[in-house]
Parts: structure tokens; sequence; C-alpha cells
């Protein structure tokens, strides 16, 4: 529920983040293998995981350390989760997609994302909000959000090299001005 200052609690915001991570490896399953839009796709994909592990990292972590019983063991094995999919998404940078190990690099960055943001939402997210009370929770999600408009990105192809899929080539997709590929205004990556 937004507060007055118009934010969501902190749980709220990470949720949407991570459906909107879940629709993006979707979309990008769903590109034919080959198909040279896909590289783009994929560094769209790699820039929302790296944005969503950094405002995560500098947020959930350091309250989930504070506030949770167990929370330094918990907010470890999420940063070690991190750690897996960082060096899954270096390799997955590395290949071309039309390269063979292509798709098996993504599902597996796809499970092992899909289990994390899983394990967050059933485990993390309810300890957290029955550890801190609703003003701090709501100050956490301002802070993400802040975050999520302001952290760079990394992208792997500029725009222009990629020829534009039915309905993701609108305002936003480079900015934070606009909707990003999942529609949210403020969502899209920022341009380099």
């Amino acid at each position: 529920m937004p507060s007055d200052r118009g934010s969501r609690d902190v749980i709220d915001v990470l949720t949407r983040d991570h459906r909107r991570v879940k629709e993006m490896f979707v979309r990008v399953i769903a590109l034919p293998p080959g198909d040279r839009r896909r590289r783009y796709f994929v560094a769209s994909v790699i820039t929302e995981l790296m944005r969503h592990a950094l405002t995560e990292e500098m947020y959930l972590y350091p309250a989930v350390r504070a506030h949770v019983p167990d929370g330094d063991r918990l907010a470890a094995e999420k940063i070690a989760d991190h750690a897996r999919a960082r060096q899954t998404i270096n390799e997955l940078d590395g290949l071309d997609p039309s390269d063979a190990r292509f798709d098996e690099v993504f599902r597996r960055l796809f499970g092992t994302t899909q289990e994390h943001l899983a394990d967050e939402e059933t485990n993390l997210f309810p300890r957290l909000a029955g550890a801190c009370d609703t003003a701090m929770l709501h100050d956490l999600g301002t802070k993400v959000e802040r975050a999520n408009r302001a952290t760079p990105v990394w992208p792997s192809v500029e725009p222009a090299d990629v020829p534009p899929l039915h309905g993701w080539s609108r305002p936003g997709l480079t900015d934070h001005s606009g909707p990003g590929l999942d529609g949210w205004p403020g969502s899209g990556p920022l341009r380099r």
C-alpha cells in the first residue's frame, strides 16, 4: 500500500521487480534460436538482473542482517546466489546467440534466478515483514525505488544495432523516463 509520499514498501517494490524479470526471461525464450534481436534482449535481462541485485545488496540484505533472526546467514546465502548469477552472466555475455551453448546457459540463468526469486518471496520477505515495522518497510521501498531509477546499466549492444521487436520498441526502453519492457513507468534501463 503506497504511503503519502507515493512509495510502496520494499516487499511490494521487489516483488514487482521479480515479476518484471520473469516476464523478460519468458519473452527472450519465446524468440526463435538465432534471432539476432536475442542478444539485445538478453542484454536487457542482464541489465535488469544487475540493477536488481545491486539494490538488494545495498538495501534489502543489510536490513535482513540487522532485523531478521538468522539474518546474517540468510543475507549471505542470497549474496552467494547473486555471485553465481554473475558468473553465469559473464559466461553468457561471451556467447553469440547462434552458439549452441547460448540457450543452455540462458536457461540455466533463468532457472537459478527463478529459484532465487521464489525463495525470497516465500521465505525472506515474510520474515522481513515480521521483523520490521511498516515505516521501515516503506523507507526501504523508497530507497530501492530511488536506486532503481539511478542505477547505471551494463548494455552489451546498442538499440540501434537491433531491429525492433513488435511491442518492445517504445519510449522508455533505453531510459527511465517512460515505461520499460514491462510497461511500468520508470522501469526502462538507462542508456550509457
